[in-house]
């Protein structure tokens, strides 16, 4: 059984819309990211996220409707499953509510639309149009029969039910209501293609007929000629009325009165892909190489369009959609480059928001991918040590993105390179003050002082409020009267700020050493040598009031105080790792408990982490376990035991102030991390802060909000996110980044690019390969590849030397654009070496009668996918220095190999059509040849995107049409043909396609829940964690999702079963098979109590245990 779940969600923008949807007075942008639609308003600072939900299903096209009575718009809704149905905005619940829905339109016979699909409300408000197949236009009345609406019908039944219209034109561009002018009949103006690859444009007319029958008239056909590119219909409001025609060479002005077209030509020749009206005679343009154009009507005193004027106003991402937002801004919605908002100005443009989109990712490669030990469950993507480098994007807009899991960190600046730092503390110079502006840091042997100004400049003083720097600090805190608590391993004492003279001070008798200090306003508490705590009295002058000496059998471990003045204190021992409550008046315990069996507490932190909810004690213990517990502050007792594995090491804790009393807890051990609540829920997320070894918070006047971080190597500081995020770092590229290749032992990425240039109106293609440094993405070397070959793979792989020994190879495979051109064949395979000073050097290259699809690695030798044929190529060595590909044995496929991956000799193909087969790599023996021999198949029509081996003789394939199957092989099946038949195990509807699937290797415990076995990018900007489950939890897991699904809603109601059943071109299921929806599960944690307690009927489990759950789930990715 499966397991899928997003790490990023999709980014890429196709659709999106300016409506007042969520305030009668405000305007609101509606982006349709694949299922996901996010409601932006505009302020000051740009576009704001007002809310986010997900839709059963890919949104296609969106628009708006104004029942007569409501205040605000309604929102049409399309999906990829063929059906609609129409939102509105609840401001009382500030959630979406579904008006009327349209179970759906699908016609089986009918042939979908090739041009996408379109939605257009006619301008007088009567119909609405949808074209979703080819040759059929769907009508929609806005009103029932003339305006008329029956007494006890809600303006949500104004929609009518749709009525299908056959029209001969089949292959439509483009499509648009003309706006009416005096006259009953709406104008539906249709740019399509005929037989001879002709544009044509045909004016048809809509309107009721007998009551409340519908009639899509043939109107009239143009008889002129249109430009052969004609590609977009634009609609021009009055007084002018009438068409603009986008063409490749021209742009032509149609006539409503006329019927006639004015056309004229363009300085040079484009591709247009999106437009917005500005007003009635502006729009802007772009075209599909990312520029903006501002068109101009030029028009005479009758207001008949006489001319026009097109100006490049500036650079943008190529375009899937534009929208005019107000004031001259304008949204850019893309979907192979970041989305923008842009704010053009006379014959310029500049960009005021960026929306990062990692859309299309057309491979990827996965970097530090280290190992964890532990009890628990950990994810090596969800630690943030690991990275996935995408290559996304398409030509001026390609570039690399490393995404990462993980809470932000935003380094603000440096102090200067310091090492062996122990420990650090942030002081006030000036006691009413409402910043820190003192930093006090520990050594080993010595404490430094460093002061800053309100501009940020830093100076080390030699001396600070009287304190000794003498000796490393163990804590430090600006008490009451303005006075500084400071405990040394020799001394305490408490100083004043102005004059630095000392208030008070305590040495410990008989010469003990200081080895730990807890303090608050009012206490100080110490452990001697682990074997005496004593409790000084702040406010008595440092008088002690207990002292208690433990025996060889109860050594002290660590202590700790609670932030505010309390009668308690807590103390954790090395023997039984036992931890007590103590009276700070007796030292006495009042309760204690065992925490570990195998371990020892080593840091304790009380904190607020929950508002209106008990503190929080966090026990970092020996092992790299942090350990928490409610504290009852009324009872003094501990309940609610919790455990994690953080590293393998001791966690230092830090409470770190969130705001409004609350507090996160900065953890830092090998992988640093986050502890904060979301939900009711303690979260642990990793920080991008690799080599933090301790942190204190510095909110000083010039940094505000900022943590000081010590380094291994340095001292800076920084900005860190409250709560965990994905982060995405860009590398613009500004080609097509095609194959990614990644060499730990370089510490470099080998990347296969396709550049596109434009020169007279003629485009060109250039590929290259190229070696990137992998921290400053600096490019160290290029490969060029011939004029019109194009890269299709690339490998990083150790290949022999000549010398008896291996060596790292970079092998990329080619293929020509113009097969009839290729004069030694359709493609080459490429082996470079990486020379001591970084450059790309050919050490051998054979030509191949096909493109090389893929490539990987077999028993030390060459795989190559050709177009037809899967071919084994040893590398052998004619001279020492001369390697030689040489064909050891070849495979024939069905159609053509898409993807490929290698296990052992097992050699697994993705076929073009017929989805997967497994063959077998054989060495010839006594002077045979070596074999390439067919041992199972998937036996069905799959239009295979990637394959990967999940576990052995199991396998992951998507495909085309955005399903995903895992498929497994019976090796010691009955008979000959069970062995030889691939089995599906599990199968859905992922509803992206996916471009490329990489299996993981990760640690996990023996009673993981799950175990990550593969990452998944799609076309639309997705990352994908997918996983097996265990066998224990797969009963649980699909009863919870087959329970959520009746209690989740969403917008359209449309069935989660239906969403998620296996769909192709072939068969259609009607739930999905042995897959669960991470996505879904994971919002058991987002219901309230009452629909959790319904969610688990049946389970047999208590509510506590399936939150745990749920929370490990969420915690992978």
């Amino acid at each position: 059984m499966a397991y899928v779940a997003p790490i990023h969600r999709a980014s890429s923008v196709r659709h999106a819309l300016k409506l007042s949807f969520l305030a009668p007075d405000q305007d609101c942008l509606v982006v349709a990211k694949a299922n996901r639609l996010e409601f932006y308003t505009q302020g000051a600072d740009g576009l704001s996220l007002q809310h986010t939900k997900a839709v059963y299903g890919k949104v296609t096209m969106l628009e708006k409707l104004r029942p007569a009575s409501s205040p605000t718009d309604h929102l049409f809704v399309g999906t990829d499953r063929f059906t609609y149905f129409t939102l509105a905005w609840n401001a009382a619940t500030k959630q979406l509510q579904t008006e009327k829905t349209f179970e759906s339109v699908a016609d089986n016979a009918a042939r979908e639309s090739q041009t996408g699909e379109r939605v257009h409300v006619d301008p007088s408000g009567r119909f609405m149009t949808l074209e979703v197949y080819e040759g059929i236009i769907t009508v929609i009345p806005l009103v029932q029969g003339r305006g008329k609406k029956r007494k006890h019908e809600s303006d949500a039944v104004q929609l009518g039910e749709p009525v299908p219209a056959r029209i001969q034109e089949m292959f439509v561009r483009s499509s648009a209501f003309l706006r009416p002018q005096n006259t009953d009949k709406a104008k539906l103006a249709i740019l399509y293609e005929d037989g001879q690859s002709r544009a044509n444009l045909r004016i048809r007319e809509l309107s009721f007929d007998r009551g409340d029958s519908i009639e899509l008239y043939d109107g009239e056909k143009y008889k002129g000629e249109i430009e052969i590119g004609a590609s977009h219909l634009v609609p021009i409001d009055a007084p002018t009325y009438g068409l603009l025609i986008l063409g490749e060479t021209s742009i032509g002005y149609y006539s409503e009165e006329t019927s006639e077209i004015l056309v004229h030509p363009l300085e040079e020749a484009t591709i247009f892909v999106a437009w917005a009206q500005i007003d009635g005679r502006r729009f802007v343009i772009g075209d599909d190489y990312g520029r903006l154009y501002l068109l101009m009507l030029i028009v005479n005193e009758d207001d008949q369009v006489e001319n026009w004027k097109l100006d490049v106003i500036g650079q943008t991402s190529r375009a899937s959609v534009l929208i005019y937002l107000d004031a001259g801004y304008i949204f850019v919605g893309s979907h192979q480059g970041d989305s923008q908002v842009i704010r053009i100005g006379e014959k310029s443009s500049d960009t005021v928001q960026t929306f990062s989109n990692i859309a299309p990712i057309l491979d990827f490669t996965i970097m530090d991918m280290g190992n964890r030990s532990g009890e628990g469950q950990t994810s090596e993507y969800s630690s943030g040590q690991s990275r996935i480098v995408t290559g996304s994007g398409a030509f001026q807009d390609g570039s690399l993105r490393s995404v990462r899991s993980g809470v932000g960190l935003e380094d603000l600046g440096v102090l200067g390179e310091m090492e062996h730092i122990s420990s650090l503390f942030s002081l006030k110079s000036i006691g009413p003050s409402d910043f820190v502006d003192t930093l006090l840091v520990t050594f080993v042997n010595e404490s430094r002082i460093f002061q800053f100004d309100a501009h940020g400049e830093v100076e080390e003083l030699e001396e600070f409020a009287g304190l000794t720097l003498a000796e490393t600090t163990l804590a430090a805190a600006n008490v009451s009267q303005g006075r500084i608590i400071q405990v040394t391993n020799r001394r305490v004492q408490i100083t004043d700020l102005d004059g630095g003279m000392v208030v008070a001070e305590w040495q410990p008798p008989g010469g003990h050493t200081i080895t730990a200090a807890s303090t608050n306003d009012s206490h100080v508490l110490l452990s001697l040598g682990g074997v005496t705590l004593v409790a000084l009295n702040i406010y008595e002058g440092l008088k002690v009031i207990m002292e208690k000496t433990f025996g060889a059998d109860s050594q002290v471990a660590c202590i700790a105080l609670p932030p505010t003045t309390s009668s308690i204190c807590f103390v954790g021992f090395w023997q039984n790792s036992k931890l007590s409550i103590c009276s700070v008046d007796t030292l006495e315990a009042l309760t204690s408990l065992q925490i570990s069996e195998s371990s020892v507490p080593r840091s304790l932190l009380l904190t607020q982490i929950f508002p209106d909810q008990p503190p929080t004690l966090f026990a970092a213990m020996a092992d790299g376990n942090i350990v928490t517990y409610t504290f009852k502050v009324s009872a003094c007792e501990l309940s609610g035991r919790k455990s994690i594995v953080m590293g393998s090491r001791q966690p230092s804790l830090r409470a770190v102030p969130r705001g409004n009393g609350l507090f996160n807890v900065f953890a830092t051990c090998e992988h640093p991390s986050l502890i904060y609540g979301s939900e009711g829920r303690l979260v642990y997320s990793a920080v991008t802060a690799e080599k933090a070894t301790t942190v204190c918070p510095f909110d000083s006047e010039a940094y505000p909000g900022s943590i000081a971080i010590a380094t291994s190597d340095d001292l800076r500081i920084a900005l860190v996110d409250t709560e965990h995020t994905t982060h995405v770092q860009t590398l613009k590229v500004d080609e097509t980044v095609r194959r990614i290749t990644y060499s730990p032992s370089l510490k470099a990425f080998g990347l296969g690019t396709i550049k596109r240039t434009l020169k007279g109106g003629e485009e060109s293609l250039l590929s290259h390969f190229k070696l990137v440094d992998e921290i400053l993405f600096k490019e160290l070397d290029t490969y060029p590849l011939n004029e019109e070959e194009l890269v299709e793979s690339v490998m990083r792989c150790e290949l022999p030397d000549g010398a008896g020994g291996f060596a790292e190879r970079f092998v990329v495979g080619t293929a020509y654009l113009d097969d009839q051109n290729a004069t030694a064949g359709r493609g080459r395979i490429l082996i470079l070496e990486v020379t001591e000073d970084k450059q790309l050097k050919v050490v051998a290259e054979i030509a191949v009668k096909g493109g090389c699809r893929c490539l990987s690695m077999c028993e030390g030798k060459i795989v190559a996918a050709l177009i037809k044929t899967v071919v084994i190529y040893k590398v052998e060595y004619s001279t020492a220095s001369t390697p030689n590909l040489v064909k050891a044995a070849t495979y024939r496929c069905s159609t053509a190999p898409i993807d490929m991956t290698v296990n052992g000799s097992l050699i697994t193909i993705a076929d073009l059509m017929k989805s997967v087969v497994v063959v077998e790599y054989k060495q010839g023996q006594t002077g045979l040849s070596d074999t390439l021999t067919e041992v199972a198949r998937h036996f069905q029509t799959t239009w295979s995107t990637a394959v990967a081996e999940i576990d052995q003789n199991t396998y992951l394939e998507s495909d085309a049409e955005g399903n995903l199957a895992v498929l497994y092989r019976d090796p010691n099946g009955v008979t000959d043909e069970d062995k030889k038949r691939l089995n599906v195990s599990s199968e859905m509807l992922l509803g992206e396609m996916v471009n490329r699937i990489r299996r993981i290797d990760v640690a996990t415990a023996t009673d993981a829940i799950v175990i990550p076995r593969a990452f998944m990018a799609t076309v639309e900007g997705s990352l994908y964690l997918f996983a097996l489950i265990s066998p224990d939890y797969q009963n649980l897991l699909m009863t919870l999702q087959s329970n959520l699904a009746e209690l989740v809603s969403s917008p359209g109601n449309i069935p989660f079963a239906k969403y998620r059943a296996f769909k192709n071109a072939v068969r259609q299921a009607d739930e999905p098979y042995r897959f669960v929806d991470g996505d879904l599960v994971e919002r058991f944690l987002d219901l309230d109590e009452e629909l959790q307690m319904q969610a688990i009927e049946g389970l047999h489990v208590d509510l506590e245990a399936i939150r745990a759950m749920v929370e490990v789930l969420r915690r992978l990715h």
